[in-house]
């Protein structure tokens, strides 16, 4: 499905942010990226659809070999990779359902999207992923009049409007509230499974990694340390991930919540939540 092959990026000062990473991705399967601020993470992501260019390495989506192709190539490519970002990126002044058309401007002619005359079938389309983000109450609002969550899932439904083959998704939680972050990140599993989508989330939040994610893949100053379940997740793999001062420290200074600061006593607590 998407292939990335010894990729690595680096900037004039010579400092690798990637360094030799390579991974798969399967039909349908959700990974999660964690790691401390710096590790690459966002720039793993905004390489795979080249926002950023890659200094070495290869990007194959189903078969297409993204690192090399021309811009027009490129637009056209792009149309398959729905991207969800941490802020929302929505247009504040513009109506709920103009956001999620605006996902199919890669498929209707300039003049179509500069007048909003948007062929009927993607209108009809727009609705249904209003509806499956549980939206339909909110099809006429502007965008700036909803709440952070309600704005994350006009992200999600204008993404799934651009019909891709592939979602890259920038800390979808990050300015939310544990129950919301819960809320939103159960939806993406279940539209991924249901479409089978393939699904890269760089997500900070530990946990919502564990409950939500398929596989996990560990990065560290440009490197992939860990690749695997979320079961596997135990405290001597966080701390090749994220150094040992932070959680050999982090149980000291809260002592009275020692007993449910392990990975998964705190995981088997946020199952039962959710």
């Amino acid at each position: 499905m998407l292939s990335i092959q010894h990729l690595s990026k680096s900037y004039k000062d010579t400092r690798l942010v990637l360094n030799d990473v390579s991974f798969d991705v399967q039909k349908g399967e959700i990974i999660g990226l964690i790691g401390p601020s710096g590790a690459g993470k966002s720039t793993l992501i905004r390489c795979i659809n080249r926002l950023i260019e890659p200094t070495s390495g290869s990007i194959t989506l189903e078969g297409i070999e993204l690192s090399h192709l021309s811009s027009s190539r490129l637009r056209e490519q792009r149309r398959r990779i729905g991207m969800i970002f941490q802020e929302y990126a929505l247009v504040e002044r513009l109506s709920v359902m103009e956001n999620v058309l605006s996902g199919t401007l890669g498929y209707v002619p300039f003049w179509r999207s500069f007048f909003c005359k948007f062929p009927q079938e993607k209108i009809e389309k727009a609705f249904g992923y209003l509806g499956r983000v549980g939206l339909m109450d909110h099809v006429n609002k502007r965008a700036d009049e909803l709440s952070g969550g309600q704005k994350q899932r006009v992200g999600i439904a204008r993404a799934l409007a651009q019909e891709p083959s592939l979602l890259l998704i920038d800390e979808p939680t990050a300015s939310l509230d544990p129950k919301t972050s819960r809320q939103i990140m159960r939806l993406i599993k279940e539209i991924c499974k249901e479409q089978q989508l393939p699904a890269i989330i760089n997500i900070h939040d530990v946990l919502l990694a564990q409950t939500f994610v398929d596989r996990i893949i560990g990065l560290n100053e440009g490197k992939i340390v860990f690749d695997g379940s979320p079961s596997e997740l135990n405290e001597a793999v966080l701390t090749t991930i994220y150094g040992k001062e932070e959680w050999q420290t982090a149980p000291q200074e809260k002592e009275a919540t020692v007993a449910t600061l392990t990975p998964e006593s705190i995981a088997v607590k946020l199952e039962l939540a959710v």
